[in-house]
C-alpha cells in the first residue's frame, strides 16, 4: 500500500516537473507582427520562386515557433544546406535553412530537368557548383525577405556563408530565445522545407515593433499581388477598334440604300480616328502610313480624362 502511494507521488512530480518544462519551453515573448511579416512573405516568394525557376511555386506558411536556439538547431537536418545570414541594421546573424530535397529540385528544375523523377536524397557533402546555385537560390528568397521586412525593420538580408552541420553553428547562446518559421515550398509538385531561424538578440533594437499586435488592414510592404497581377496584364492581348467618323441619318434614308451607292462620310485625309477597348475610348491619333507601307496612327490626344498629349506610334 506504502509502495503503491510512493509510485503515484513519484508519478504525479514527474508529470508535475513534465508541466513546468513545458510551461517554460513557450514563455518565450510572441511577436504577433512578425507572424504577419512571414505569413504576407509566404505569398510574396511564390511569384519571386516562379520568376527565377520559370516553374509553377507555391508556398505556405506551415508554422511560427518559439524556441531557444539550442532547440531550432537541433530540429534542422544534417547534413543541411544552411547558410549563415547577414542582417545589415540588425546586432546579428539569422540562418536559413534549405532542406535538401528542396534544393535538388530547384537545381534539377532550373537546369531543365523538369520531366524527371523526384529522387530520395542520400546525405553527403554539396558540391562547389551546388553551393554556388544554392547561394544563389537563396539570394532571391532573402531578397524578398528584405522586401517583406522594409517597412517595419532597416535591415538587408545576405549570404554570408553556407553551414552543413547545425552542431557547429554560433548562432546565438544556446538558451537564448529564437523564432523557428517552417515554409513549405514546392516547385512543380516537387520541393521541401525552408527554415528560418531569427534569434531574438539579432533584432533586439526592433523587437518591440514585432511584438505589436496586429489588429487588421493593411498591411505595408506586401506587393507581390501587385507584381503578379502587372506581369499578367503586360502580357495580355487586347483588341483596339479605330473609328473614324459617326453618322447620324435617317431611318428612312437608310433604308433606302442599294449596293454601289456611295455614302459622303464628310471626312479628309487629315481627320482623327477615335480609338477604342471594350467599347471605352482610349485616345484619338493622326492616321498615316509607315515608310514599310503599314498603316500606323500617331497618337494626338488621349481620352482618359487626364488630355495629355502624346507623340507616340501605334500600328
Amino acid at each position: 500500500m506504502n509502495t503503491h502511494a510512493t509510485s503515484d507521488a513519484l508519478n504525479q512530480a514527474e508529470t508535475v516537473e513534465e508541466h513546468i518544462i513545458r510551461r517554460a519551453q513557450h514563455s518565450h515573448e510572441k511577436l504577433p507582427l512578425l507572424e504577419v511579416i512571414f505569413d504576407r512573405y509566404a505569398l510574396a516568394l511564390a511569384p519571386a520562386l516562379k520568376s527565377y525557376t520559370a516553374a509553377g511555386a507555391d508556398v505556405e506558411l506551415r508554422s511560427f515557433e518559439y524556441m531557444n536556439c539550442a532547440q531550432a538547431l537541433e530540429s534542422l537536418p544534417s547534413p543541411g544546406f544552411l547558410v549563415v545570414t547577414d542582417a545589415e541594421g540588425w546586432q546579428g546573424p539569422v540562418l536559413t535553412s534549405v532542406q535538401p530535397e528542396l534544393l535538388f529540385a530547384a537545381l534539377e528544375i532550373t537546369l531543365g530537368g523538369r520531366t524527371s523523377r523526384s529522387k530520395a536524397w542520400t546525405p553527403r557533402s554539396f558540391t562547389a557548383i551546388e553551393k554556388r546555385l544554392g547561394t544563389k537560390l537563396c539570394e532571391v528568397m532573402l531578397r524578398q525577405l528584405t522586401e517583406a521586412m522594409e517597412q517595419f525593420a532597416e535591415v538587408a538580408f545576405a549570404v554570408s556563408h553556407v553551414e552543413t552541420t547545425p552542431q557547429s553553428m554560433a548562432l546565438a547562446p544556446p538558451a537564448s530565445p529564437c523564432a523557428r518559421i517552417t515554409l513549405d515550398v514546392a516547385l512543380e509538385g516537387r520541393g521541401g522545407e525552408l527554415v528560418f531561424v531569427l534569434p531574438y538578440s539579432a533584432f533586439e533594437e526592433v523587437r518591440p515593433v514585432f511584438a505589436q499586435t496586429f489588429l487588421g488592414g493593411r498591411l505595408g510592404g506586401d506587393t507581390g499581388w501587385r507584381d503578379v497581377m502587372r506581369d499578367r496584364l503586360q502580357d495580355t492581348n487586347v483588341t483596339l477598334s479605330a473609328v473614324l467618323t459617326e453618322l447620324r441619318v435617317p431611318m428612312s434614308d437608310m433604308l433606302g440604300w442599294r449596293p454601289g451607292e456611295t455614302l459622303d462620310l464628310g471626312i479628309d485625309a487629315e481627320h482623327p480616328a477615335t480609338v477604342g477597348c471594350g467599347g471605352l475610348p482610349m485616345f484619338r491619333g493622326a492616321v498615316g502610313r509607315r515608310k514599310n507601307g503599314s498603316v500606323a496612327l500617331k497618337v494626338t490626344e488621349e481620352l482618359n480624362g487626364n488630355g495629355a498629349d502624346d507623340d507616340g506610334d501605334t500600328d
